[in-house]
């Protein structure tokens, strides 16, 4: 047993430490593990690029590929380390000023000599502090304790705490080598402590994950990784909601491929998976990024991105309403996200703008279109796709975009429904388009922003069949301007004022009142 003496001593070289250099560690450690996941994907980007052949071709583009793709898996073990070991320092850190405060005001209490029993009955006993008022009967002997002893214990079962802190801390770190012993002269001798690339066997894909905890899946992955996931499994990852956009159009356009391979596809989704190539084909012709979000060709749904998701400053969803399929109607939606793009950045130049045709839910025809049912799944499949968005950022450290929904007809419904999914809309507008009616009012759509368009002509908008009309004071949206004689299907329409307010909304130029 550690006699009486030796119990002080480590109590007063307790009350001695010097906790600010821990503080300031972290502080610098917390800097650090912010940055790592930005360039941990610029890293990514660029190893992917160098995959392309259409990129960089011959042997010194595969010698190229190769380290670059080595490095950023290099660079995903160190994140991975850091971010581990971050968490050991922080616990290090509160433990240690604890441990500091409370042998400090042991020492001031002044323990009898009695201290080195009640250390040794009571060393296990974590927050003892707060479990055992002065004079409390404790577990054990019959024995009391003061308040000098109790503090005492306190004291040195957070040191320990501290101890087992720097300890997880250190061993983060000591897994990749001899980085941990400050040894490693080149980046050669840290590749060779890392796992690296070849043979690399895909992860398996989560079956289904809420968006956050699939971007947290995502990021910790190597870049190889990464790309025997989308290889492997296309169908998991194309569908995936919280994973980039550059990892599921990789994915999707692998479905794409095959389904214009198959001479067993059925008619329509034949004819869809050709008009979609041909559309993808025409963008990319005329300079224009495409992401092909989702494909399920089965269930009628689609979802395309005009911009690059991963970058953009803005993004807006076009939500269409009734009757709206990929078979027949993509390219005029596609059409409307140009002129949606086009507006946009003719409110803000220079902004980087993503839209994306939003086919994913079924439309339902004129007879499905009496019930909110396909709106109640379409909200549901609204509401994860933007929580994705929202993760995908976050995960990769990089900042947020704007988020608009615009939702035409039928499509205000299913916002509707994505506001009353658990958990707040993750946009920062909505803009409602000829909307046959809302359950309740703009407060209840989740969003900063609320936006309104309702053509005294359009009999859809003025029906409140679905509930409250929105073009009131009642309401409470921010009235966009329209044509007396707009019809239903013309708020996109080039010629009228509504798409220029939608491209001051998407910009951010114009605000609710």
């Amino acid at each position: 047993m550690t006699t009486p003496d030796g119990h002080w001593s480590r109590l007063t070289a307790v009350a001695a430490w010097d906790v600010s250099p821990v503080h300031g560690a972290v502080s610098v450690l917390v800097d650090v593990a912010a940055r790592l996941p930005l360039w941990r994907m610029r890293l990514g980007t660029l190893a992917r690029s160098l995959e392309d052949p259409r990129c960089w071709s011959g042997p010194a583009a595969q010698s190229a590929a190769g380290a670059v793709l080595e490095l950023s898996t290099v660079a995903a073990a160190v994140d991975a380390a850091m971010e581990e070991s971050l968490e050991g320092f922080q616990r290090l850190s509160g433990q240690a000023r604890l441990a500091q405060e409370l042998a400090a005001a042991a020492l001031h209490a002044r323990p009898p000599d009695g201290l080195g029993v009640a250390l040794a009955w009571h060393s296990r006993l974590p927050g003892i502090v707060h479990q055992f008022a002065p004079g409390t009967t404790v577990p054990g002997p019959d024995t009391c304790l003061d308040p000098g002893s109790a503090l005492a214990v306190a004291a040195l079962e957070h040191a320990a705490s501290a101890s087992a802190a720097a300890g997880a801390a250190g061993e983060a770190v000591t897994r990749l080598g001899r980085i941990a012993a400050g040894s490693v002269g080149a980046f050669g001798q840290l590749a060779a402590e890392v796992e690296l690339v070849g043979p690399v066997f895909p992860p398996p894909v989560p079956a289904s994950s809420d968006p956050a905890r699939a971007a947290a899946w995502w990021a910790g992955l190597s870049v190889a990784a990464q790309l025997a996931a989308v290889r492997s499994a296309p169908a998991a990852v194309g569908a995936l909601d919280g994973l980039p956009a550059w990892a599921r159009d990789r994915a999707n356009r692998l479905l794409l491929a095959h389904a214009l391979r198959d001479p067993g596809a059925p008619p329509s989704a034949a004819l869809t998976a050709r008009r979609l190539s041909r559309r993808i084909a025409a963008e990319e012709a005329r300079g224009q990024q495409v992401q092909l979000q989702l494909l399920d060709l089965g269930g009628d749904r689609v979802v395309l991105a005009l911009g690059d998701l991963d970058t953009a400053d803005a993004v807006a969803l076009l939500v269409p309403g009734v009757g709206n399929r990929p078979e027949d109607d993509l390219d005029r939606l596609t059409d409307d996200a140009v002129d949606v793009t086009a507006a946009s950045q003719a409110a803000a130049p220079g902004l980087a703008v993503a839209t994306v045709v939003w086919l994913g839910y079924r439309t339902p025809g004129l007879i499905g279109m009496v019930s909110r049912a396909a709106a109640a799944s379409g909200g549901a499949a609204l509401a994860s796709g933007l929580a994705g968005l929202l993760a995908t950022r976050s995960a990769a450290g990089g900042p947020q975009p704007r988020t608009t929904v615009l939702a035409h007809s039928y499509g205000t419904v299913v916002v509707d429904e994505a506001a009353d999914v658990r958990g707040r809309l993750s946009a920062d507008a909505v803009v409602l388009l000829g909307s046959p009616g809302m359950e309740g009012d703009a407060r209840s759509l989740e969003a900063p922003e609320i936006f309104d368009a309702a053509a005294p002509s359009d009999p859809v908008a003025g029906s409140g069949y679905y509930g409250s009309t929105t073009d009131g004071e009642m309401f409470g949206a921010t009235e966009l301007p329209v044509d007396f004689w707009m019809g239903h299907s013309d708020y996109y329409d080039t010629d009228r004022p509504t798409l220029a307010a939608i491209g001051e909304v998407v910009a951010g130029v114009r605000r609710a009142n």
